[in-house]
């Protein structure tokens, strides 16, 4: 394997494993809160990635059809879809990185849906503790290995080999008009041969006769 080919193909593996790494982050438990007595409720409220970062599923999944695209990309597009690879791991680190900077304030949908309480300030103060897990961080790193990637295919796509063949367009010709046309021994002129070539003017005459009901065979 080339060199060029090897790049493509680490390329677009980081890309998968960036999206993923991030996608499955935000799945999972991010913060336990708990609450004080004047809350009402004494089990911890958990609060998933997909809540203290809401944007981060649908840029993980817009960052695993990149890699996709980025596998049947031409040299212009190659470039083009580096830089969107390069904003949504940007996006990524922004959207962890506000929830790990106020965890708190990340989980208030998830303790006014157990409480009731709305309201950023009261639901702040009925937080006392926050235990955070790995999956934040995990999210980041998700949105560093995507923005390297991001970066490396603007850098090296030139140095990639083609797109398969498969995904060319198909060109047609257009049709000569002097063509002939092999006819049905039912719809043959006087003298031809069954099967023969009949030309385009006599085939378009026979059906017009045809359409009239009368019998071109005669």
């Amino acid at each position: 394997m080339d060199r060029g080919r090897r790049a493509k193909l680490i390329l677009i593996l980081g890309i998968m494993a960036g999206s993923l790494l991030a996608l499955v982050a935000s799945t999972q438990v991010w913060y336990s809160l708990h609450l004080t007595s004047a809350a009402n409720h004494s089990a911890p409220v958990t609060v998933q990635g997909s809540v203290a970062a809401p944007a981060l599923t649908a840029l993980s999944l817009a960052g695993l059809a990149l890699a996709a695209a980025v596998a049947i990309a031409g040299p212009i597009l190659r470039v083009v879809l580096g830089v969107l690879g390069t904003l949504l791991g940007a996006c990524i680190l922004l959207s962890a990185s506000l929830a790990i900077g106020a965890p708190g304030r990340a989980g208030i949908p998830a303790v006014t849906t157990v409480t009731g309480v709305s309201g950023n300030t009261s639901v702040e103060h009925l937080i006392s503790r926050v235990d955070s897990s790995i999956w934040p961080w995990s999210a980041i790193l998700g949105g560093v290995i995507l923005v390297i990637a991001g970066i490396a295919v603007i850098v090296t796509s030139r140095t990639w080999p083609g797109a398969s063949r498969r995904y060319q367009a198909v060109r047609f010709e257009p049709a000569d008009d002097s063509a002939t046309v092999f006819a049905d021994d039912a719809s043959e002129p006087d003298g031809a041969a069954p099967g023969g070539p009949v030309s385009r003017d006599d085939a378009i005459d026979n059906w017009d006769e045809l359409s009239r009901g009368e019998d071109p065979t005669r």
